[in-house]
């Protein structure tokens, strides 16, 4: 559908130049990333300890199956995140079904990476359809792709996936234990984070922070709204975010008493903090969320399974992905088998993580991925001896290395890829020694297949409907925009119209952009509306901007009349 009769279309060259320092540079460390090294370190250790006391460490494969779920849903609030992680690790253990049966019925490396290549594709677009988020996939396909070749009996199939389900269920503890001592953890950080965004794009304003602002107060929003009852901290928290949202007016609307950029740095280092949440503004001040919580809460799921639906319907920008990954890891993996390797699956794993939403981030993972893969190899080959001194010695460089890789790879995907590679070899000993030659040849070799086949098969599959996806994007924010132009116009509109209306706004915006970005790396791709794009989001952000002035000065009113 067309945006309008008058829309302008920006044509752009087909063909985009593709960086090669930029993948390279290395950005700030997550303000968690401490929080999936560590759960992954915990949920991993038991099992292993656990094996190593009853000197089964041959099954270790399928209890870290289990265990690398720990990686998932950090940033969700923990009643979300307790039904994503069961979510992730039900999918986990149906993958290794599927891949231990497959493994166990034929011994062809030409069916089993069929499968691999199938699974591939089926984890990259339930993962996408249900934005699960880092680490998205890549866990999945390299789990299950390595059992496909592991040697296996179909009566052995029920013991490894109760040991896949025990190794799960320590992640679901650990992932979701810390609700008992922290329970708005997430929600704290996801307000902290908006306060920062705010007091950026206050110090720098600028198209980029004023974008950087409405997403983390977007999901801020969005945290809160998946929380359960409002207690006092979330309420406090709640005002937090009205005042980082007043931060999209600086420039486009003026403000009374506006926040400085100290003050939000100073209530975010606050919010962070274990003490108590600093609590801004009257204590009238209201967000006007809990309607809006409770008909998330109504309606969540049902909404879950529409967008799951959405994402995997005929026409959805979602499958030329899938496409792709199906295409790239097949080819990777048949590659892989023509030139002699024995167990492809490297190869397939390397070509399913390069799969991004667009061409140009595909290539910055495939250098990204290259680079960290090829230094990781040497890190293998200089701590392969001491790994073979003891079996606790293996157990303790696998659990540093899963420590480093989630420290490191917030910082950019290339250097947590140097802690990835040695300890995704290392894992291969627990089975028994390999010749160290022959792991770090074939691993090398992988690399360059999985990247070369992921990146073939990238700029083969076109993905025309990334503009279908902005144009739908265009329209969203059109009518969020009307609604709240139409709240603003009411002569009598209460606060909670207002917010609830905002917060829609700042949804579609945020999306919109995202859309945008997408669509603006893809090759191939139809002209784009970029002129009405950049038009729209100045529209949002003047709209959103004349909403948190009315809603200041009704709060006010509201105030005095107290």
């Amino acid at each position: 559908m067309w945006v309008s009769d008058t829309t302008t279309w920006s044509r752009q060259p087909s063909v985009r130049r593709l960086p090669l320092v930029a993948p390279l540079r290395l950005a700030r460390p997550s303000d968690m990333w401490f929080k999936p090294a560590l759960s992954v370190v915990v949920a991993t250790a038991v099992p292993d300890l656990l094996l190593y006391a009853v000197d089964r460490l041959d099954l270790v494969m399928y209890t870290m199956a289990g265990s690398l779920c720990a990686l998932y849903g950090h940033s969700l609030p923990y009643a979300r995140r307790a039904r994503a992680v069961a979510g992730v690790v039900l999918g986990m253990v149906l993958g290794m079904a599927v891949a231990l049966v497959a493994a166990s019925l034929t011994g062809s490396a030409t069916v089993l990476i069929a499968v691999g290549a199938l699974l591939a594709a089926a984890q990259k677009t339930l993962c996408d359809a249900t934005r699960i988020g880092p680490p998205g996939p890549v866990i999945f396909t390299f789990v299950t792709s390595a059992a496909l070749f592991a040697p296996q009996h179909l009566g052995q199939v029920p013991g490894h996936l109760a040991l896949t389900l025990a190794g799960g269920a320590i992640a679901w503890l650990v992932t979701a234990g810390p609700a008992l001592l922290r329970r708005e953890g997430p929600e704290r950080r996801a307000t902290a984070r908006a306060l920062d965004a705010a007091a950026a794009h206050l110090a720098h304003p600028g198209p980029r922070t004023r974008h950087a602002v409405a997403a983390a107060v977007h999901a801020a929003w969005q945290t809160l709204l998946d929380t359960g009852r409002a207690t006092p901290a979330r309420r406090a928290l709640e005002r937090l975010v009205l005042h980082a949202e007043a931060a999209l007016a600086a420039g486009t609307a003026p403000t009374a008493d506006p926040d400085t950029p100290e003050q939000l740095r100073a209530w975010a280092r606050e919010t962070r903090a274990r003490g108590p949440v600093p609590v801004p503004g009257t204590p009238d001040e209201r967000s006007g969320i809990d309607a809006e919580r409770a008909a998330r809460r109504a309606a969540g799921r049902r909404e879950a399974r529409r967008a799951l639906l959405r994402g995997l319907a005929p026409g959805s920008p979602l499958l030329p992905v899938a496409a792709r990954a199906l295409l790239g890891c097949a080819l990777a993996g048949y590659a892989s088998q023509a030139v002699g390797v024995g167990r492809p699956y490297w190869a397939i794993v390397t070509a399913a993580s390069l799969f991004q939403a667009n061409v140009t981030l595909s290539w910055n993972r495939a250098v990204q991925r290259t680079l960290g893969n090829l230094l990781g190899v040497l890190v293998f080959a200089a701590v392969l001896p001491l790994s073979r001194l003891t079996p606790l010695a293996l157990i303790g460089l696998c659990l540093f290395f899963g420590f480093m890789a989630e420290a490191l790879i917030t910082r950019n995907y290339w250097l947590g890829s140097i802690a990835v590679t040695p300890m995704a070899l290392l894992v291969l000993e627990f089975a028994g020694t390999h010749p160290a030659g022959e792991l770090i040849g074939d691993r090398v070799l992988d690399t360059v297949i999985g990247a070369a086949a992921g990146l073939l098969a990238t700029m083969l599959v076109t993905n025309r409907r990334a503009a279908g996806r902005l144009e739908r994007a265009l329209e969203a924010t059109a009518r969020a925009r009307a609604r709240a132009v139409h709240a603003l116009a009411a002569p009598q509109t209460r606060p909670e119209a207002l917010d609830a209306a905002r917060r829609g706004l700042t949804g579609s915006l945020v999306e919109l952009r995202e859309a945008d970005d997408t669509a603006a790396g893809e090759w191939w791709q139809r002209p784009l509306p970029q002129e009405q794009v950049r038009a729209a989001e100045q529209a949002g952000h003047r709209t959103l901007a004349a909403t948190a002035t009315r809603r200041a000065s009704i709060a006010r009113a509201e105030n005095g009349a107290v």
